[in-house]
């Protein structure tokens, strides 16, 4: 499988914080699912699925606020701000089904994935050109 390389070291940076962002809930909700159906582990409950969902999209904002010079110069972040983008689309996805599902404090985190949609498109509007 091949990569796209990082184009500055920031943006490197930037994507090893983005993959653990996205992984670890994924990894989470996994071995929730495992270990609970299979495993007999009971104390395998659905929020320790969920709240590493919840989370991981603050921790997305935070992490594009802190790299937002990433977005405002294409060349050096194009891929940073691809990525996270997909990301948190993914993570308003399954926040939205959390807000209604399992606790209104998905709420803070669907609010922060549709931060990061927005500003993304307003960051790249006051780039200079």
């Amino acid at each position: 499988m091949a990569t796209v390389p990082a184009k500055s070291p920031q943006e490197s940076q930037a994507m090893k914080f983005l993959a653990a962002c996205t992984l670890v809930p994924i990894l989470c909700f996994a071995f929730q699912d495992l270990g609970s159906k299979y495993g007999g582990m009971e104390w395998l409950t659905i929020g320790y699925a969920a709240w590493p969902l919840m989370i991981a999209p603050t921790l997305l904002l935070v992490l594009f606020f802190r790299y937002q010079e990433l977005i405002r110069n294409p060349r050096m972040g194009s891929n940073f701000s691809q990525t996270i983008k997909i990301i948190a689309a993914m993570y308003l996805f399954w926040n939205i089904i959390g807000a209604i599902g399992y606790s209104w404090l998905a709420v803070i985190s669907v609010l922060s994935s549709l931060t990061i949609l927005v500003a993304d498109r307003r960051l790249k509007k006051q780039a200079p050109a």
